[in-house]
C-alpha cells in the first residue's frame, strides 16, 4: 500500500512538471527561476527515499541530478558567466557525489560506484581547470584522475577482497596523463623513451628471474 501511494504521487508530480514545461514552451508562463526550486525540490525527495531505505540507494542518482540541475539553473540566472564557465562542471560534481553516497550508504558493499564516481569527479575538475590550462593539460588531469580513481578501488574497503586487476588501469591511465603533462615542457622528449627501457627492463627481469 505504501509502495502504491508513493507512486500515486511521482505520478501527479510528474503530470504537474509535464503542464508547467507545456505552459512555459507555449510562452502562457514564464517561470525562470522558479524551475530551480522545483527541480531541488524534487532532487530533496529522491533524497529522503535514498535516506529513508538503505536498499533505494539507487534514489541517490536521479536524487543528485535533481539538485545539479537546480544549482545549474541558479547559477545561470543569479551569475550568468560564472555559468558558462562552471555550469558543467557543477553538474557533474553533482552526479560524482551520487555515486560516492551509493559506496557509503550501502556499507562500501556496491565498490562498482566508485568508478563512475571518480570518472565523473575527474572530468568535472577537468572541466573546471579548463579556461586555465592547454588541451593537453585538460586530458592529462583527467587521465591522472581516472588513475586515481582504479588506485581507490583498489585501497578502499569493500565487501570483497582486494581488488588487485585495480592497479593496472591505475598505472596505464596514471602514465598516460604523465606523458600529456609532460608534453608540456621540454621533458617530454625524454619520458617516452625513459619509459620504453623501464618497461622493457621489467619484462626482461621478470622472464629472467622465472
Amino acid at each position: 500500500m505504501k509502495l502504491l501511494r508513493s507512486q500515486v504521487v511521482w505520478g501527479i508530480l510528474l503530470i504537474l512538471v509535464g503542464v508547467l514545461f507545456l505552459l512555459e514552451s507555449l510562452a502562457l508562463l514564464q517561470l525562470g527561476a522558479i524551475w530551480a526550486v522545483l527541480f531541488a525540490l524534487g532532487g530533496l525527495a529522491f533524497g529522503y527515499t535514498a535516506a529513508e531505505n538503505r536498499n533505494n540507494w539507487w534514489a541517490a542518482i536521479p536524487a543528485m541530478a535533481l539538485l545539479g540541475v537546480a544549482a545549474l539553473i541558479g547559477i545561470n540566472v543569479l551569475l550568468p558567466a560564472l555559468g558558462d564557465q562552471w555550469g558543467a562542471a557543477v553538474f557533474l560534481g553533482a552526479l560524482s557525489l551520487a555515486f560516492w553516497l551509493i559506496y557509503l550508504r550501502t556499507d562500501r558493499q556496491e565498490w562498482w560506484a566508485l568508478i563512475p564516481g571518480g570518472v565523473l569527479l575527474s572530468l568535472a575538475a577537468a572541466i573546471a581547470l579548463e579556461p586555465f590550462v592547454t588541451g593537453e593539460a585538460f586530458v592529462g588531469l583527467f587521465m591522472l584522475g581516472m588513475g586515481l580513481t582504479f588506485v581507490l578501488v583498489y585501497l578502499l574497503p569493500s565487501d570483497t577482497e582486494r581488488m588487485g586487476w585495480a592497479l593496472f588501469p591505475a598505472g596505464i591511465l596514471a602514465l598516460i596523463g604523465i606523458i600529456f603533462l609532460s608534453a608540456l615542457t621540454e621533458l617530454g622528449n625524454l619520458i617516452w623513451p625513459l619509459v620504453l627501457i623501464l618497461v622493457g627492463a621489467y619484462v626482461l627481469i621478470r622472464n629472467l628471474t622465472k
